[in-house]
């Protein structure tokens, strides 16, 4: 058990809001982050750099951009984590405010493209994701973001990172850093390497699909490119669609077995 599972409300938000010292680092990450949302220039280079590195295929414009992250968080990111939440005994909401409070740039940006590496980082070690791939392979954005995730991972299972004591109290499983440190490694070498997948996703019938288009930040570029581009068709989605739109998605791989 984690001390997510076994601490006190109260301690648990003590844990998660760390001393006063930290509170100037967590306001100076959050402004920086924020500050992100109108550098068009710094979004149009770090789009640049994926495709250049063929991490993604096409880039979304900035219609397509808010469109898709508002459909990936809520018929993928929001519903998953819910459900899992539900199915591990821990209130959804509370766990949010304690995410808030170890590090408020980690829930202000969900597609990760405004962030730094230390806040996607961050993020990644905050909760057991429903997969890893996408942070991943937009730590690809820098040119040791990868590496630095490794060591970071590395001293949470030491116990010598610096935010090690808030983090566990929002971790929810004991074992997944170590998890996420064997893929960390196991991407570096070979990018198409298996993903672990939550529990509440993996083999589910019903999270197949958005797991599928929303998994990977490849896939996930492909649905954002789909979206509308104009402001009328856009408003137009966000108001009548109401479920994830199948069509649009992420197709199944083809059988070559045969």
């Amino acid at each position: 058990m984690t001390p997510r599972r076994t601490d006190s409300p109260i301690r648990l938000l003590a844990r998660a809001a760390g001393s006063p010292a930290a509170l100037a680092g967590k306001i100076a990450r959050f402004g920086k982050m924020l500050a992100a949302y109108g550098d068009g220039r710094e979004l149009d280079a770090r789009l640049s750099r994926l495709l250049a590195a063929g991490v993604i295929d096409a880039a979304p414009t900035r219609i397509q951009l808010v469109v898709g992250s508002i459909d990936m968080l809520r018929f993928w990111i929001s519903p998953a984590s819910s459900e899992y939440y539900e199915r591990v005994g821990i209130d959804y909401t509370f766990h949010q405010i304690l995410r808030f409070l170890e590090e408020p740039a980690s829930l202000a940006d969900p597609v990760g493209f405004f962030s730094t590496p230390d806040n996607v980082i961050g993020h990644l070690m905050q909760v057991v994701h429903a997969n890893p791939r996408y942070d991943l392979e937009l730590l690809t954005m820098w040119d040791d973001g990868l590496g630095e995730l490794e060591r970071q991972v590395e001293s949470m299972l030491t116990g010598t990172h610096p935010r090690g004591a808030a983090i566990a109290a929002i971790v929810e499983e004991p074992d997944y850093h170590a998890r996420l440190l064997d893929y960390v490694r196991l991407f570096r070498e070979d990018p198409a390497a298996p993903p672990p997948l939550r529990s509440n996703v993996e083999g589910s019938a019903h999270w197949e699909d958005l797991e599928r288009t929303f998994g990977s930040l490849r896939t996930s570029m492909r649905y954002f490119c789909r979206m509308p581009a104009d402001p009328i068709a856009a408003a137009r989605h966000l108001v009548t669609v109401k479920e994830f739109p199948r069509h649009l998605g992420e197709p199944k791989p083809r059988d070559t077995s045969n």
